[in-house]
């Protein structure tokens, strides 16, 4: 029973410590001033063909910076502009920034 109750916890403990950091996240895009492209509130980029990125998906935000990390490699997105700025950007960074990005309030619609 001990074991059972010490392995819930260890998972318990990595789980939050592998948990995105909100905070961390704003903090990293205010550093690569993603707003001077995607718009102050992250919902009115400078050109239409930049993605919304408030209220989206923190999964899919984090996807997203990966795959301009990997470049033309498979499953890679190619954009000169998003390349250079996911370069210095770990895993968890990632994940911290769709975390922050996915907090924010969206002006998305959704139809039926």
């Amino acid at each position: 029973m001990k074991k059972l109750v010490f392995t819930l916890l260890a998972c318990a403990a990595s789980f939050a410590a592998s948990a995105a950091d909100v905070s961390k996240g704003e903090a990293l895009v205010k550093k690569y001033n993603c707003a001077s492209c995607h718009g102050a509130d992250y919902n009115k980029p400078i050109d239409p063909s930049y993605p919304k990125l408030a209220g989206q998906h923190a999964d899919y935000l984090a996807h997203a910076l990966r795959a301009y990390k990997r470049g033309a490699a498979a499953n890679g997105r190619t954009n000169p502009i998003m390349a250079g700025q996911v370069q210095p950007l770990s895993n968890k960074d990632m994940e911290d920034i769709g975390a922050y990005l996915a907090s924010l309030p969206s002006n998305f619609v959704v139809s039926k």
